[in-house]
């Protein structure tokens, strides 16, 4: 039976980037009528930032020859660690039972918001892996950031979420679904590519749905 993990964090409750998630889920929900699905909103319930209780709990991690995320709870020692944990322990509960992880974010100043960020430090410990775990990241960008943009170069939300899941999590098996140009909508200086913009969004909705068919 497999499971889906869907989280959004984008701070605006009807925005592309949660349209192309949801547009993804759903289509693998029909797929998966016997699947497992969880849902978290990192926007509308934030997940608190890491603190020193935390570190202590990494710095444990790093004393073992090898990391069981499953068993972190046993490196627990002090009232202070046990809030971390308490923290820490549900989130972590969602991530490994997943087989699909599905992010929906938009692009902010370049690169991910605070509320992903969050979730991203609070599940991550040293030599972590995630074996045979997929990752899908439907995104929504103001501008244009594809290869041979003027702005490619300032890509750092997808590099950074790719870069991140390899290294950290040893999973190469990451999709990117990007709506571009989605500024157009508000920003009068970019109104002559809203056309440009419908396309892309178009093409990223239709992108989510093929995509979760072969999930």
């Amino acid at each position: 039976m497999s499971t889906l993990l869907h989280l959004d964090a984008s701070a605006r409750p009807r925005s592309i980037s949660r349209e192309l998630s949801a547009a993804f889920a759903d289509t693998w929900r029909v797929r998966h009528p016997d699947g497992r699905y969880h849902y978290r909103d990192l926007a509308a319930e934030p997940v608190p930032f890491i603190g020193e209780a935390w570190t202590q709990l990494c710095d444990a991690v790093l004393a073992l020859p090898s990391t069981d995320p499953e068993r972190l709870g046993e490196l627990v020692r002090t009232p202070e660690q046990a809030a971390a944990w308490e923290v820490v322990e549900p989130l972590l509960a969602e991530l490994l039972a997943a087989d699909v992880i599905l992010i929906g974010t938009p692009m902010y100043n370049y690169s991910i918001p605070a509320s992903l960020k969050a979730w991203l430090d609070q599940v991550t410990f040293p030599r972590m892996s995630l074996g045979h775990r997929r990752f899908v990241v439907t995104s929504a960008r103001g501008g244009a950031y594809s290869p041979g943009a003027p702005k490619a170069a300032y890509d750092y939300q997808e590099r950074f979420l790719r870069d991140f899941f390899a290294g950290h999590f040893g999973v190469s098996d990451t999709v990117f679904v990007h709506a571009e140009l989605a500024n157009s909508r508000q920003d009068p200086a970019l109104a002559h590519l809203r056309a440009e913009h419908d396309r892309s969004h178009a093409h990223a909705l239709a992108t989510a749905r093929d995509l979760a068919r072969e999930y």
